[in-house]
């Protein structure tokens, strides 16, 4: 289905939304919605829907979507799979803006729940009105307070737009960011699949002010060609990033089963992410943290230095760069002199990429390395490593990164500050402004190669 940001924007930015299959019931879908809901009460007006209740939680509830006067923006759908497709054709009676089917028990259940599907995707085909799931958790747009899914709480406002095949794993993403510095534009929960797709989201994201860059989960794809026509084009707007899974013949069962997808050929999404210039990860951690550090850093060109104050782990780096194609800019002279001028500088720092400022460092020594490397016009970007040692000060020494980083704002500077306990204050002062840091080596790599404008 193609579609416009107009049309979706009833959906991302509703002035009135039913919901229907509202519950009193603790624990319920029904419940965890509306209550979610009642979170953004005060942007738009929340119809309840359910012929069993004639008031729940204070506010009149309905009897049927056609019982409210009012036009509805967006209609969610949390009823047994049975009567699904009766509330759909009133809703589409009713010519709502957009609807959220949460209910399960379709195409991933087997034959019946398929041919239930296809009569969903015709009536609202007929009507031309856009829909999402079934089976789904929902969908997320903080910037708005709009959270209509039944996720156990709301994520931060940031910058990445996210979409994922599965609503569970959402959850989990969720709750996680609440303790990390992950922040979401929208967060968006495809399900089956009827109607709207993973493409029809990475188009709408593709133009979203609030949303720098996408990150997806994908269990399969019905349209290929579409889709690698639309992020080849969103691509060069806002980096994407995928994780895919199913790749196993084991993978690709349980994908069939989950949302009644199929999970194709492996070797073909891979390909197809390359020509559409997708930043392909492997795990969720992966996912979330690379889109983290786009969200948060400038793209730039290849070239860039490492500073360490433990040599062993500046030579794990430029292994795991050199594996990356990830080139290390040879030092100037200039750079190399005004270094060894610096009072500040041990006598024995490495004089050249990766820059070993010794273990017995102190704030003035990283300031003296990071701001010359900075400086030096073909350096495009910084790796910065701190390994704790008895005169190590992580607070003052991100204290002098973030200064820096803040001269040369187009110049991305990924830190990797070793350590647990005691490493945590600079850490967290480092991520406090927007400079991104790994617990290990290869996620650093990777996060500057997702930079680099290759």
């Amino acid at each position: 289905m193609k579609t416009t940001k107009k049309i979706l924007n009833k959906i991302f930015n509703p002035r009135t939304v039913a919901l229907i299959g509202v519950s009193a019931r603790k624990n319920s879908v029904g419940r965890g919605i509306f209550e979610n809901l009642l979170e953004g009460a005060k942007l738009r007006k929340i119809y309840p829907v359910n012929p069993n209740y004639k008031k729940i939680f204070g506010r009149k509830s309905f009897h049927s979507i056609l019982d409210i006067k009012n036009e509805i923006d967006l209609a969610i759908i949390a009823v047994p799979s049975g009567v699904v497709l009766k509330i759909v054709k009133e809703c589409s009676q009713k010519r709502v803006g957009g609807i959220v089917i949460i209910s399960a028990g379709f195409s991933e259940t087997g034959k019946k729940g398929k041919i239930l599907e296809k009569k969903i995707g015709k009536e609202v085909k007929k009507t031309n009105i856009p829909l999402i799931g079934p089976n789904v958790l929902g969908i997320i747009r903080p910037s708005v307070k709009l959270n209509a899914s039944f996720a156990p709480a709301a994520p931060k406002k940031g910058k990445i737009g996210l979409v994922s095949q599965s609503g569970a794993l959402i959850d989990s993403i969720i709750d996680k960011s609440l303790l990390e510095n992950y922040g979401f534009s929208s967060i968006i929960s495809t399900g089956n699949e009827i109607n709207l797709c993973v493409t029809d989201f990475l188009e709408y994201l593709a133009s979203d002010k609030e949303t720098k860059v996408i990150a997806l989960y994908i269990e399969g794809l019905k349209d290929g060609k579409r889709f690698l026509k639309i992020a080849k084009k969103c691509s060069s707007k806002k980096p994407i990033v995928a994780i895919k899974s199913g790749k196993s013949q084991i993978g690709g069962r349980a994908v069939s089963s989950h949302t009644g997808a199929l999970a194709g050929d492996y070797q073909v999404y891979k390909a197809a992410f390359e020509k559409a210039n997708i930043f392909e990860v492997q795990t969720i951690e992966e996912l979330l943290e690379i889109s983290k550090t786009l969200a948060w850093q400038p793209r730039t060109k290849n070239g860039i230095g490492i500073i360490t104050n433990g040599g062993g782990c500046g030579i794990l780096a430029a292994d795991f760069c050199e594996d990356s194609g990830i080139e290390l800019t040879k030092l100037k002279k200039e750079t190399i002199r005004n270094i060894n001028r610096s009072p500040f500088s041990h006598s024995g720092w490495s004089k050249k990429n990766p820059v070993d400022i010794i273990g017995d460092d102190n704030p003035k020594r990283y300031k003296v390395a990071v701001e010359n490397l900075l400086k030096q016009k073909n350096i495009n970007g910084l790796i910065v490593i701190e390994t704790l040692q008895v005169m190590t000060n992580p607070l003052e020494n991100a204290k002098e990164i973030v200064k820096l980083h803040k001269k040369y704002p187009q110049k991305p500077i990924i830190s990797c500050f070793l350590g647990g306990k005691y490493t945590r204050p600079g850490v967290e002062f480092l991520e406090k402004n927007k400079i991104p840091n790994f617990s290990n080596l290869k996620t650093a790599v990777l996060a500057m190669k997702a930079l680099l404008l290759l």
